[in-house]
């Protein structure tokens, strides 16, 4: 029975992150429990606790008396996000030219072959999912698995970010430059790899624009 729960609440956590990150739930959009556990066709004791869960990673907010919503990161955690991340995938770039095989680089070859598919047959949530998966790629290639964590983390926060204030898509354009981050890779060229990096992650966060309107979702519709 324990185990069967267990098994629910992982569920729900893995289709609300899902939906949050391929942009189908919006921030600031109301989790309702009543109408999440008769989705899921489970009590309303396992949804709350797959909300804290998702809590716990700051995909969402509960609020006393409200309720639980998708978070809404603000222009500073927005900043601190991207800030990390440079620090973070520097040293994983640097790191990973030190143990570059060609196994490893035909395994992101592949990956970039399969995004710019997505970009071409304009698959926008299969494109977000693999843009971001590229970056969790390397850490996994890698064998550190609590990188891998991290950064899913980190960029299950920078999918709110993103479709909270992102101009306009850029899709094609972190597709060539994944591309490029490979290239330097492959030739174990060490300081243009993580060059390529630091630049790539600057163009993702200069395409943000932090005075646009916020966007709402509903939860049916983003479930379905």
């Amino acid at each position: 029975m324990i185990a069967m729960e267990t098994s629910s609440t992982t569920q729900i956590v893995e289709s609300l992150t899902r939906a949050i990150v391929e942009h189908r739930l919006h921030p600031g959009t109301k989790l309702a429990e009543q109408k999440l556990a008769d989705h899921f066709g489970v009590s309303r004791t396992l949804v709350r606790q797959a909300l804290f869960q998702l809590s716990q990673n700051r995909l969402i907010r509960l609020e006393p008396a409200r309720g639980a919503f998708v978070a809404a990161p603000s222009v500073e955690e927005a900043k601190q996000v991207f800030a990390v991340r440079r620090m973070i995938e520097a040293e994983m770039t640097r790191a990973f030219v030190r143990q570059v095989t060609p196994g490893k680089i035909k395994a992101l070859r592949d990956h970039v072959a399969q995004e710019k598919l997505a970009v071409t047959h304009k698959d926008v949530a299969g494109r977000t999912e693999l843009l971001a998966d590229f970056h969790v790629r390397m850490a996994e290639l890698m064998g550190n698995q609590v990188l891998a964590e991290m950064l899913r983390e980190l960029l299950s926060r920078c999918a709110l970010i993103t479709l909270m204030y992102q101009s306009t898509s850029a899709a094609e354009h972190s597709n060539e430059e994944h591309a490029d981050i490979v290239k330097a890779l492959a030739a174990k060229d060490e300081e243009t790899a993580v060059r390529l990096m630091n630049e790539h992650l600057q163009h993702v966060e200069k395409g943000l624009t932090f005075d646009r309107q916020l966007p709402t979702n509903d939860l049916s519709l983003a479930l379905t």
